[in-house]
């Protein structure tokens, strides 16, 4: 999945794609990269970030989904009922919904939807993460939110821990250390599969910074970082990732693909 931020505040590409030719442009070049949907988006869910109005949103996003559905999968990335209805009537068939509150939306439209967990809001959400047990509350979060979708009659849906939303970097770090869990129950509760992201996010750039330093290294410094635990994501059965980085981790798909499907008994490419 790659991303299209039609947003000026985005925190890795915020302003880049601010116009709607800048943005198709943007959605044409991942396809070419690799990409097997582009996430369309209007309003940021960064930390610390304001909501958009309506009908501003709807304006940013519904013009490139028109554009871009017709060759590739869209997905919408929204947390409003009616921008994932514009959207949806203009071809997007996947709502990306980092609220987790979108099932009946995608039921009543037949399409999919991705729940993703957060702890507060974007605006509050990295003030002060705290968890018992990050693993076990999140699986259990995703798994009900799952059963709701499923029993309103949503078809295709996804899970994904929501990395960076509301977590610290221990608590992401533990979460993609155990995916291997999330996927064993996400496939035993029916879902479509696991999604993941972890592109370019703080706590890589903490990672990345040089030792005993707090402030993480820049965004053009997490490729690397992005890239690995996009591999490792894959590696632990993550199904989908979504990432700024297309044509890198497009590569990495390819090459561990083979390998996943020998181990599950299917043909190797």
């Amino acid at each position: 999945m790659g991303v299209v931020n039609v947003t000026p505040d985005s925190f890795f590409d915020g302003g880049r794609y601010g116009t709607t030719e800048a943005a198709v442009a943007h959605g044409w070049s991942l396809v070419a990269a690799g990409a097997d949907i582009v996430d369309v988006g209007g309003e940021s869910s960064r930390p610390g970030a304001e909501p958009v109005p309506e009908e501003i949103e709807v304006a940013r996003v519904v013009p490139v989904i028109e554009a871009l559905a017709g060759a590739v999968r869209v997905s919408v990335d929204t947390v409003k009922p009616a921008v994932a209805a514009a959207a949806i009537a203009a071809g997007a068939t996947l709502l990306n919904d980092v609220s987790a509150r979108l099932w009946e939306v995608a039921a009543d439209a037949r399409v999919g939807w991705l729940a993703v967990h957060m702890q507060g809001s974007p605006p509050t959400m990295q003030a002060a993460p705290h968890y018992d047990d990050v693993v076990g509350e999140v699986t259990a979060f995703l798994l009900e939110r799952a059963q709701l979708a499923r029993e309103a009659g949503v078809a295709e849906v996804w899970v994904d821990p929501g990395i960076g939303f509301g977590k610290t970097t221990a608590h992401n770090l533990s979460l993609l250390r155990h995916l291997p869990g999330l996927v064993t129950a996400a496939e035993g509760a029916g879902c479509a599969g696991v999604a993941v992201g972890t592109s370019r996010k703080r706590f890589i750039g903490l990672l990345a910074a040089a030792p005993g330093q707090d402030v993480p290294a820049g965004l053009e410094e997490r490729a690397e970082g992005s890239l690995a635990t996009a591999a490792a994501a894959m590696v632990a059965g993550a199904a989908l990732v979504r990432v700024h980085d297309v044509a890198a981790t497009a590569q990495a798909a390819r090459l561990y693909g083979p390998r996943r499907e020998s181990r599950s008994g299917g043909e190797a490419a």
